[in-house]
């Protein structure tokens, strides 16, 4: 379990002439979440006063969260806007143990599918039943990026499709494309108490999913699939694309979620020159947005 440091950004907005600064703190917000995903800050929480952002603490040996946010802030481009910045340590936690205790609650997608833990009753019925034990933070189907990418897979004609599942997490998306008919799935994570806990769940779900402790290198070894999953944040997806692109088949489809629609044309300066296109756009009120990327010509 990652240990992290939260970081509180609050934009202070200082009045000119009479006049509040343009931008407004949901503007300030996306910005400052650009600045920060380029100094390794992998989540945000965005709210009408600020937003949080969490890094993870390997990250901090040297300098501390604090000194690092500054850093990133320090030629943000909207006049009369400072930070008031403070973080906190987050030892990792047993996550399953968390939500029990907080009411963590079962969650239906498009009444087509349901994810819910062995401790729920009273389990709405859907067509795809998921049931989901985390030991760590991240991939519920909670949080808008993954169900959003539920719901492009939902979407997709998987029956005998090939389809690799990166930084799979609790293993989530990955067993809902083996649900959905995929012949051969393979899920790869980096973390290796994430890694164990998907291997749990694809056994918890009696599915043949084969899963990887590893990171975009293990692509290499694989057979070209016709679809590729990233829900991973907007730096790790342009840092490992061109690995990415190698393991899917021409013909082959990718769908990314992770961040905000103001990174989409960062991702596109990325992914543009590569042969990708937009085929499909989904953006939650928060403005976290999941893709469905094609290369133009096949």
């Amino acid at each position: 379990m990652n240990d992290y440091y939260s970081v509180r950004i609050s934009p202070i907005i200082s009045v000119n002439n009479g006049h509040e600064a343009v931008a407004s703190v949901e503007d300030i917000n996306d910005l400052a979440a650009s600045f920060l995903a380029d100094a390794g800050f992998e989540s945000f929480e965005p709210d009408d006063a600020g937003l949080t952002a969490y890094i993870p603490a390997r990250l901090c040996s040297e300098k501390n969260a604090e000194e690092i946010s500054r850093e990133a802030l320090a030629f943000f481009p909207v006049e009369d806007v400072a930070f008031s910045i403070a973080s906190e340590f987050i030892k990792g936690v047993d996550w399953n143990e968390e939500w029990e205790k907080n009411y963590f609650k079962p969650i239906l997608i498009d009444n087509l599918c349901v994810v819910h833990s062995t401790f729920h009753h009273d389990v709405p019925e859907a067509q795809y039943d998921i049931v989901i034990d985390p030991k760590m933070a991240f991939g519920t189907g909670h949080h808008d990026t993954t169900s959003q990418m539920m719901r492009l897979i939902l979407s997709l004609p998987l029956e005998n499709k090939t389809v690799i599942d990166m930084g799979t997490g609790t293993g989530i998306l990955a067993i809902l494309a083996k649900m959905r008919g995929a012949t051969k799935v393979t899920g790869i994570e980096i973390d290796e108490p994430a890694y164990l806990n998907a291997v749990d769940h694809t056994e918890l779900n009696k599915t043949d999913v084969d899963m990887i402790h590893g990171d975009a290198t293990a692509l290499t070894d694989l057979e070209p699939a016709d679809y590729l999953l990233a829900n991973i944040n907007r730096n790790i997806i342009m840092q490992d694309f061109e690995r990415y692109a190698d393991a899917l088949k021409p013909t082959g489809e990718m769908l990314l979620s992770g961040f905000y629609d103001s990174d989409v044309e960062v991702l596109k300066e990325k992914f543009g020159p590569l042969g990708f296109s937009v085929a499909e756009s989904l953006v939650s009120p928060s403005r976290w947005t999941a893709l469905r990327i094609t290369r133009k010509n096949p």
